[in-house]
């Protein structure tokens, strides 16, 4: 059974995270979320793609855990994350998300890899990897900077805390707020003004503003490998796992 469900009309995608309670992003998700990518950009009639979510979230993080409970490496895990994310940015095909809930760690990685972003009053945003003893894996140093500033990303990093949708559109890290029951039909017309504009220039357009630098995630890649190894980025997994306050040592 799909994580992620598609209905298409009139050269626009529609893609709906689907992983009850709260759509956290397994890796599971994430081959579902390649295999529309590649259909879509192979298709020419698919011209934007709107990502979305059923339920009361967005994404609220990585599956970390249950990512481990199935005996996978980590290093796997947050490759093929920030793989993707990568893709999806420099796809062919402007992208929408709209952000209903709680979208966080990896949630708003996607998030943030979407071209446009529009939130329900409800939405939450935050990275807050550092609780568990470890960082974005998956593009969230670096993209969260370019959209935000260093400045506010700084705080949103190194501290953990989640921002609601106001202060998110107030600082840059989404384009529009909307009221809930309009939010999917915002997005859905917003893919539709794109889908009727041209390709080739959108296309143009979205490789041209595409980040040049791909050390950044590189970078970002390593950190999160040397860092999953440490006593503290386990003993925070543990600590989530069991619903306690981690014991940090600095090892």
């Amino acid at each position: 059974m799909s994580t992620v469900t598609e209905t298409i009309q009139a050269g626009v995608s529609l893609w709906t995270l689907d992983r009850p309670p709260v759509n956290a992003i397994s890796a599971e998700l994430l081959q579902d979320l390649r295999n529309l990518l590649d259909r879509c950009e192979a298709d020419h009639t698919v011209r934007a793609v709107v990502l979305a979510a059923r339920g009361p979230a967005f994404a609220a993080g990585a599956d970390v855990p249950g990512f481990l409970q199935l005996g996978g490496s980590l290093s796997d895990f947050m490759r093929m994350g920030a793989d993707l994310f990568r893709r999806l940015e420099r796809s062919r095909l402007p992208v929408v998300a709209a952000v209903n809930g709680p979208c966080y760690g990896g949630g708003n990685e996607l998030a943030m890899a979407a071209d446009i972003r529009v939130a329900s009053i409800k939405a939450r945003f935050g990275q807050p990897e550092v609780n568990l003893g470890i960082i974005p894996g998956w593009g969230g140093t670096h993209r969260l900077a370019r959209l935000v500033g260093a400045s506010r990303a700084r705080r949103l990093l190194l501290t953990g805390e989640s921002i609601g949708a106001e202060d998110a559109y107030r600082i840059g890290l989404i384009d529009e707020v909307v009221e809930p029951r309009l939010l999917v039909e915002t997005a859905l017309n917003l893919a539709d003004r794109l889908a009727s504009l041209p390709p080739l220039a959108l296309s143009e357009l979205k490789e041209l503003m595409a980040p040049e630098d791909a050390s950044a995630q590189s970078r970002e890649t390593q950190a999160i490998e040397r860092l999953v190894q440490s006593e503290d980025a386990l003993e925070g997994i543990r600590a989530f796992m069991e619903h306690r306050r981690p014991r940090f040592t600095g090892r």
